[in-house]
């Protein structure tokens, strides 16, 4: 029944394909046609060539990796795990613009699942759902607050985290005699980017935040991720109360959302105004040159401060950087912090094998220090140790190891949601053609409901 459920699916979806294609020309159609049809075909030949290696396969299991920049890595990983144990673990890694999940349905069809592979929050579980292994009681959930969790049974194990928070650059908050731990809520946020701003010129800002709102490719920006705080910020990490009201027809919480909208509108006031039409780069470049005291981005920036903006941030002197919560209402003490992507195992392979290398792989003298070091994961296990050479990296343990995150869960409002609808009201607010925080409100709450009531 379970292969039925899925097979079905792949069907619709290969017939949908079929149907796309026949509609009508165009080099992006043809684009996306090739570009399926290689997925397909490397699956196949993946599914050909490991038949005789798989799922169930005694001392042997088989893992799906999505991140090709990790790839070298992972394989120190299991060279290690097979020294300690002498399980081989065999990675299979789907990179260079594929889909991961378009590749997997393929493996699945060919009865040639792996048996551990990647899934990315709810939608993927909706799609998985009935061949993942339940994993709730296990130890290594003991460790972390980052594992997939659905209607209370954990299914998905995390090796990363990502956070989000104001971002800040801590030589240009000490230099303008502002404490990061002083802001813990509206009144001294004000006051803080009001202490900076006084000191712009002799520190070289162009704004006290860099707050970019620009909406048609940096709709995750605002209109999802700091949107998102709205939904979690200062609760537990099980805390979906306002993600239920707006998923109740687009319902939003009068006095929360109020809140929300006076720091939005505190960002509008002292940001670079070329936000409203500049890009991700020049964002995350002005905030690596030293030119912001604060960005609106979250941790996944480290690789590039210490990558691609090399130079600019040796240049500011590789300030050290951190995070305080979006604190718009008094108390609130947390970032958000989530894996951005979780290993299923697959409940027809190798259960109990894999879950014994996921296990180990949780550990501090397992596979921690590889995973840190060598695939510069940031740990969700709070008896880690191992720190990975990210700027971030810090703060994100600090925050874990004392119980101060919530988690995000953006992911499950309505699709389409972000990109569609509330990117453009925070662009128009900051804009100035939405005035006020109470016009704000009321049109984020006019168009959140219009959509959901499509």
């Amino acid at each position: 029944m379970k292969k039925r459920v899925i097979k079905s699916l792949l069907v619709t979806v290969t017939s949908l394909s079929m149907i796309l294609a026949g509609c009508g020309g165009g080099a992006a159609n043809n684009s996306a046609g090739s570009s399926e049809s290689t997925a397909s075909s490397e699956a196949t030949e993946s599914a050909e060539a490991t038949e005789s290696k798989s799922s169930g396969s005694g001392d042997t299991i088989r893992l799906v990796n999505n991140k090709a920049e990790i790839q070298e890595g992972l394989q120190k990983l299991v060279a290690k795990y097979q020294e300690e144990t002498g399980v081989t673990v065999e990675i299979d890694t789907i990179g260079g613009g594929q889909d991961t999940q378009a590749v997997l349905k393929n493996y699945y069809q060919a009865d040639n699942m792996p048996d551990i592979f990647v899934f990315e929050g709810d939608t993927h579980y909706d799609t998985w759902q009935d061949v993942l292994v339940d994993l709730t009681g296990e130890k290594w959930t003991e460790d972390t607050e980052a594992e997939y969790v659905h209607d209370g049974k954990v299914y998905g194990f995390p090796t990363t985290t990502e956070a989000i928070g104001l971002t800040y650059n801590a030589s240009i908050l000490e230099a303008a005699g502002v404490d990061p731990k002083s802001i813990t809520g509206p009144d001294s946020m004000r006051a803080a980017f009001e202490a900076i701003d006084a000191k712009k010129d002799e520190l070289g800002l162009t704004s006290v935040v860099g707050y970019y709102t620009e909406a048609s490719n940096l709709w995750w920006t605002a209109g999802q991720h700091l949107l998102g705080t709205y939904l979690d910020s200062g609760l537990s990490r099980d805390d979906t109360t306002y993600l239920d009201m707006i998923n109740d027809g687009g319902k939003l919480d009068p006095d929360r959302i109020a809140a929300f909208a006076n720091m939005v509108a505190l960002f509008n006031e002292y940001t670079d105004p070329s936000g409203v039409s500049g890009t991700y780069d020049e964002q995350v470049a002005g905030f690596a040159q030293g030119k912001y005291a604060f960005v609106t981005q979250g941790s996944w920036i480290g690789a590039s401060l210490t990558g691609q903006y090399a130079d600019f941030y040796k240049e500011a002197g590789n300030f050290e950087v951190g995070m305080i919560p979006y604190a718009f209402i008094e108390g609130q003490d947390t970032i958000q912090t989530n894996s951005p992507n979780w290993w299923g195992l697959y409940n027809g392979g190798n259960v109990d094998a894999a879950k014994a290398f996921i296990q180990w792989c949780s550990e501090n003298d397992g596979g921690q220090e590889i995973l840190a070091k060598d695939c510069g994961c940031i740990s969700p296990y709070k008896s880690s140790t191992h720190m990975a050479d990210d700027p971030f990296a810090d703060t994100i343990k600090n925050y874990s190891a004392d119980g101060k995150t919530s988690a995000w869960h953006w992911q499950g409002w309505k699709a389409g949601l972000a990109q569609n609808v509330t990117c453009v009201i925070f662009q128009d607010f900051a804009k100035g053609s939405i005035k006020t925080p109470e016009e704000f409100v009321s049109t984020l709450q006019k168009a959140i409901e219009g959509y959901y009531a499509q």
